[in-house]
């Protein structure tokens, strides 16, 4: 992940392993290991540097390529939270970011270092007038961070919470990973819903007036017709209206699964449970069975007569005749 990050420094010695590649106002500074991509972040940087309502830049920008977590994080500074992907410190036209050491969380080189140049161009026109939601959501949106639309679709905690407003969003962005995906993921949805309320100028007639005066409020009057409290609550309702339902949907799926992996255990146990009563009861049939049948067996046994002695073998009496 991209963002903002006014504290982070850069060393007086970099480190001499490191090399430099420049083109047009762009300067790289990689290591070998990352020589290949800063040549093709460079030759990216190079050919997409015009940014959505904005004038194309003309400041000269250093982008630093660490070439290890350690060196990251000693370049983005303390203020830089763990989850960071890149840095940018408008003040001194430089970024920081994540090389080939970097994780999968560290995302998408070329979305992640135009994030950062949106920063740099917006700070270049409108100085520090921009808050932390517009600037985080305006990077978001010229970057093409279109998985953010998914991240609203899966979350009814966000698409549905009342009461946000645009102001609260600051606050989200110092929280944990989640907490800062999510306030992302708002911010670029406000920066996409005011864009969306002049399709054929989109923001450039809000920059133009913000230049002017001191205000956003003031800007977005005069560029769309509409007060910012006005634009808010149409966010709002908007985001509710557009993910409602699925978020709903998606939450749902997420409270079944959460309930059946909470019930699973108490219904094995009761399937365990009524096996060793069914066993107990064929148990009990088969020995109730036994017994009947000997019973049975004894009652015709009573029903036979006894049998009875044979006769004796001795011989019977016979007359004797006289002599």
């Amino acid at each position: 992940m991209a963002l903002l990050c006014p504290s982070a420094r850069l060393p007086a010695q970099a480190g001499g392993d490191l090399r430099q590649h420049a083109a047009g106002r762009f300067t790289f500074v990689a290591g070998a290991r990352d020589e290949a991509m800063a040549r093709a972040l460079l030759a990216s940087a190079a050919e997409r540097d015009t940014f959505p309502g904005l004038p194309r830049p003309a400041s000269p920008v250093v982008v630093m390529i660490a070439p290890d977590a350690r060196r990251f994080r000693d370049w983005a500074g303390a203020g830089a939270p763990e989850w960071g992907a890149a840095v940018a410190l408008p003040a001194r036209r430089l970024v920081v970011m994540q090389g080939r050491a970097g994780n999968s969380s560290a995302g998408d080189p070329v979305r992640v270092l135009r994030h950062e140049l949106a920063h740099l161009a917006l700070h270049e026109f409108l100085g520090d007038k921009p808050p932390r939601w517009f600037d985080e959501g305006y990077a978001s949106v010229a970057a093409g961070e279109w998985g953010r639309d998914e991240l609203l679709a899966t979350s009814v905690a966000l698409a549905m919470r009342r009461g946000r407003t645009l102001a609260q969003l600051d606050s989200g962005f110092e929280g944990g990973a989640v907490t800062a995906e999510a306030t992302y993921a708002l911010a670029w949805r406000a920066v996409e819903e005011m864009q969306a309320l002049d399709p054929d100028r989109g923001l450039t007639l809000l920059f133009r007036y913000w230049r002017e005066v001191p205000r956003l409020d003031l800007a977005v009057r005069r560029a769309y017709g509409v007060t910012l409290d006005g634009f808010e609550k149409r966010w709002q309702d908007r985001t509710r209206a557009r993910y409602g339902a699925l978020a709903v949907a998606a939450d749902l799926t997420l409270a079944t699964l959460f309930f059946l992996a909470l019930l699973a255990p108490l219904h094995l146990m009761r399937r365990r449970r009524d096996r060793r009563r069914l066993e107990q009861m064929r148990a009990a049939d088969v020995l109730a069975e036994q017994r009947a049948r000997e019973t049975a067996i004894d009652e015709l046994l009573r029903t036979i007569p006894p049998r009875q002695p044979p006769p004796s073998a001795a011989a019977p009496d016979r007359d004797v005749p006289e002599t």
